[in-house]
């Protein structure tokens, strides 16, 4: 018999599947061969363990040089298989589950056998809210920190355009010192990819103590944030080991817009042609990553004509504004290069003094409705100097962007899943070509436990 005492899941994962979870203020003794818990008056306390089925080989490189090139390729099966949770019937997630997605003897993703995506219905039946307590939410709010929060802000925008909910997304480390006006009439969504972050654990607590009905959305099971959530929703991407998140992003984003169909559904916010789209758009996503990955050494070639750079800028608008927050995020993380992401309508207003010759900007254009306008703000930094980095769906005007690359079509709302691939991979080259230690920056932690 042997115990292991651990911060996270994947850490001891080689050992053991069988986990004791501490709550706050619990302790334990181990011994040999015997393990006790006590609460803070050092009274006894009994556990069960909770048996939690995740593969090794998910927390091992197999044969990839980092974690985090490993977790982008595996971004179609990670959206598959969380997908798949909240398939409704048996019959349809057996369709859907025989998708089989790889890695091939070159490392790149594959994808045999793609299911048939139209007529499936997403369902959550630990979610026992029904229509008459989902009309008499007011707002919604969707509270998380980093990355967890620029998926957030791909979820409102869904939310509001399928559930038509006043949906407003807050900092985790913000909300609690700013006397959030919540009450009954508002759903609490948290976000956090470990499920230990403090902050974001601290909000959860507060919402709940005022009344809202709250949600966890993790990919760990049993962590902090479910066992104080009313509801807990997972993403099933497998242990995510690189500190810079990739694969748990896509899933968040994957699993918020499977809930607002859901929602949706209930509220009858939505006619049934919108929400046909978004299921077939969200269901062939997947196959359109992996599209997207077969074209990576574009992007390794970009990477290595502007790593010696100071300073990057990422602009966007709207939905794509989200996106240049995360890019922006991604490239500080593991490159130690300064980034900044603006609405590209911000410019003019102060950020185009910093556009300098040789500067380089990286611009995203998904949104049809707003392209000419992105591509005017653009213009205004290639006559100062700068060099551009484009991604866009779209076939665009003869310009001069110096480097241009094109991601596979979707609906505007679920475009945020595919723009932010080429920016993963963008990051990470950059990082390699820096010669960097990838999976752990340096300054950074997988799990924030602190304030």
């Amino acid at each position: 018999m042997e115990y292991f005492a651990s911060s996270d899941i994947p850490a001891v994962l080689e050992y053991t599947k069988n986990f004791y979870f501490l709550d706050d203020n619990e302790f334990s003794v181990i011994e040999k061969d015997n393990i006790s818990f006590f609460n803070k008056k050092l009274n006894i306390i009994y556990k069960n363990y909770k048996t939690i089925d995740l593969n090794y080989s998910s927390s091992t490189k197999n044969g990839y040089d980092n974690f985090m090139l490993k977790e982008i390729f595996e971004q179609p099966r990670a959206i598959i298989d969380t997908i798949d949770k909240y398939i409704s019937s048996e019959n349809q997630r057996s369709q859907w589950c025989n998708s089989q997605v790889g890695i091939d003897e070159n490392n790149n993703s594959t994808i045999l056998n793609y299911p048939s995506i139209f007529n499936k219905q997403f369902a959550f039946p630990d979610f026992d809210l029904t229509k008459d307590d989902l009309i008499i939410i007011r707002q919604i709010y969707i509270v998380a920190c980093g990355t967890a929060m620029h998926a957030g802000l791909v979820g409102k925008n869904i939310i509001e355009k399928l559930c038509k909910i006043p949906t407003y997304v807050e900092i985790a480390s913000e909300f609690r010192y700013q006397d959030p006006i919540i009450n009954e009439n508002t759903l609490c969504i948290f976000i956090s990819q470990s499920g230990e972050t403090a902050d974001t654990i601290a909000a959860l607590k507060l919402a709940k103590g005022m009344g809202c009905k709250t949600i966890a959305i993790t990919n760990v099971i049993g962590s902090s944030i479910t066992r104080e959530a009313h509801f807990s929703f997972y993403t099933y991407a497998g242990p995510e080991i690189s500190v810079a998140s990739t694969k748990a992003y896509t899933c968040q984003i994957a699993l918020i817009c499977c809930f607002a169909i859901y929602m949706a559904q209930i509220l009858e916010s939505s006619n049934y042609s919108i929400l046909e789209e978004f299921r077939k758009e969200l269901l062939s996503l997947p196959e359109k990553i992996h599209a997207i990955l077969q074209n990576q050494e574009k992007i390794k070639d970009i990477a290595k004509q502007c790593y010696l750079q100071k300073d990057l800028f990422f602009l966007g608008r709207g939905i794509d504004y989200s996106v240049s927050l995360e890019g922006s995020l991604k490239l500080k993380e593991i490159s130690y290069i300064h980034s900044e992401a603006y609405a590209a309508g911000e410019l003019k207003h102060g950020p185009i003094a910093l556009i300098e010759n040789g500067v380089y900007v990286v611009g995203i254009l998904t949104d049809t409705k707003l392209t000419l306008k992105t591509i005017s703000n653009l213009q205004e930094v290639i006559s100062r100097g700068a060099k551009t980095f484009v991604i866009t769906n779209q076939k665009l005007p003869n310009i001069n962007f110096d480097f241009v690359f094109t991601i596979p079509k979707t609906n505007v709302f679920l475009s945020p899943i595919l723009s932010v691939i080429p920016l993963q991979l963008f990051s990470y080259y950059i990082a390699k070509e820096k010669g960097l230690d990838i999976d752990k920056p340096r300054n950074l932690a997988k799990s924030v436990t602190v304030e």
